[in-house]
């Protein structure tokens, strides 16, 4: 083999590795990112013009939340919260519109004192997505019912989905169970509310 062949040969190994490397790299990048973000990945794929779009605004979301000055609730707090929480859970016995909409405004306070900015639902979503994916999918079901409960759309059984699934969100925050299981109401062990009280 020629030094020139040699020199061709060379060139093209370590475009073949650079290339692969580069590969390889997107690839671990696309990987990490469908592993932080979970279901909240798959969302923005299907509703973005395309995957890279998609991955775009998902980095654009890690960098804004490294800017965020987050910080743990204190144990006074937490108390605070899960005691609300509780009567939350109670109240929906009664009235299951009020607990759910109490529901969502308790994981909006405890979200921005836990350091997240104020905003509507999705600017608050796309921050606490970073951290919180799995339980943020959660809480996107337990949204979409409230906003049917504004339209008078929703019977008693979705608004019992929903508060299971703002509990998610509210074990999430709280970095804990909010209510010990024997004390715990979900959506099996929840007494039916009334028509009336559903659609008021």
């Amino acid at each position: 083999m020629s030094a020139t062949q040699t020199v061709v040969t060379t060139i093209i190994v370590v475009l073949v590795v650079l290339v692969a490397a580069g590969v390889g790299w997107m690839l671990y990048r696309r990987w990490s990112l469908r592993h932080q973000f979970g279901p909240e990945y798959d969302r923005l794929v299907a509703g973005r013009a395309g995957r890279a779009t998609a991955e775009r605004e998902l980095r654009e979301r890690q960098r804004r939340h490294a800017e965020l000055d987050r910080r743990p609730l204190s144990p006074e707090s937490r108390a605070r919260y899960a005691g609300e929480w509780e009567e939350i859970q109670i109240r929906f016995v009664e009235s299951p519109v009020d607990a759910v909409n109490a529901a969502e405004d308790l994981v909006g306070r405890m979200a921005t004192e836990r350091g997240y900015p104020e905003g509507d639902f999705e600017a608050q979503a796309a921050y606490l997505s970073v951290e919180h994916s799995h339980s943020l999918d959660h809480y996107r079901q337990a949204h979409e019912v409230r906003e049917a409960v504004a339209r008078g759309e929703s019977d008693t059984e979705q608004l019992r989905e929903a508060l299971v699934h703002y509990r998610e969100m509210v074990t999430e925050l709280l970095g804990r169970e909010p209510v010990p299981t024997a004390r715990r109401y979900d959506a099996e062990s929840l007494p039916t509310a009334s028509h009336h009280e559903t659609n008021r």
